[in-house]
């Protein structure tokens, strides 16, 4: 059955949807996209989802108003038109079309669309069985604190992952770990201390990120942000990633060393459970 899927104010079925081939998204990936998982049928963490948007949207000077546009309503409805008890739905925001120009247009009128994929999340079988990563050099642009459509080379390092038979790259910028290909890096230290990069634009600021630090926190667990190397990973006891659609998912090993005892283990477990805990007792309906 196909999906309904949501573009610039009509809801249509996926096999209808169309932007023009002028729109400057596809042209040169101006535009700003979220993600947010649904749960239970509810969305987990939508309101911290749409501050990172306006931030996005503000960097780029793209003219579109999230309250105005209702979107919250807009994912309540997707959710009801396709059923989706538990997955994503994916939002893009544009800045429009427009004639080929690398001058952004003085007016344009944004492309906004959203669609929806069912996914499994809470009981994702790469969380039971943990990733394996590989480390490459960080060559993405150096605003990767907005959440733009940018993302072959964080592309091109998943597919050079999967194709050495491992599942992600953890990437690498003056000898330390920046973060995976669609997600924040963290580490557990022997002494079990939390450690994850500095908010900078080095790295998305990640919500899912956000809400485990201050879980974390709250838990008594110490928590240190600052750049770690690959060699600190190594040494750690535990290793996890954290996405709006991998939620806490613990890491086991880096360039064929395993990470702790090679498995997943149970501080990683606490969060990942607790982060799910609490998501479904804070969820938008």
């Amino acid at each position: 059955m196909s999906r309904i899927v949501h573009v610039n104010g009509a809801y249509l079925p996926e096999a209808e949807a169309s932007v023009s081939i002028f729109d400057r998204g596809l042209l040169f990936a101006d535009a700003v996209y979220e993600v947010t998982a649904v749960i239970d049928g509810g969305l987990v963490d939508f309101d911290a989802h749409q501050r990172r948007l306006r931030r996005s949207l503000a960097e780029l000077g793209i003219a579109f108003d999230p309250e105005a546009a209702d979107l919250r309503g807009i994912h309540r409805e997707l959710i009801a038109r396709n059923n989706l008890s538990e997955g994503l739905i994916y939002l893009q925001v544009s800045r429009g079309s427009a004639d080929r120009s690398f001058v952004q247009p003085a007016q344009a009128t944004p492309t906004v669309m959203l669609f929806t994929q069912a996914q499994a999340l809470v009981d994702n079988p790469e969380a039971a069985r943990g990733l394996r990563v590989i480390t490459r050099p960080d060559l993405r642009w150096h605003r990767r604190d907005i959440k733009t459509t940018q993302l072959l080379y964080p592309s091109m390092m998943k597919s050079l992952a999967v194709a050495e038979g491992v599942d992600d790259v953890w990437m690498l910028e003056a000898g330390t770990v920046t973060e995976g290909s669609s997600s924040n890096a963290h580490i557990i230290t022997r002494d079990g201390r939390l450690v994850t990069r500095a908010l900078s634009n080095d790295i998305l600021h990640g919500i899912t990120r956000a809400a485990v630090l201050d879980y974390a926190r709250e838990a008594a667990l110490a928590v240190e942000e600052r750049a770690f190397t690959p060699a600190e990973v190594m040494a750690a006891e535990e290793a996890f990633i954290t996405s709006a659609t991998a939620f806490v998912s613990p890491v086991v090993e880096i360039d064929g060393t395993p990470i702790g005892s090679g498995c997943p283990g149970p501080a990683v477990a606490r969060l990942r459970s607790l982060y799910i805990a609490e998501s479904r007792a804070r969820l938008s309906r």
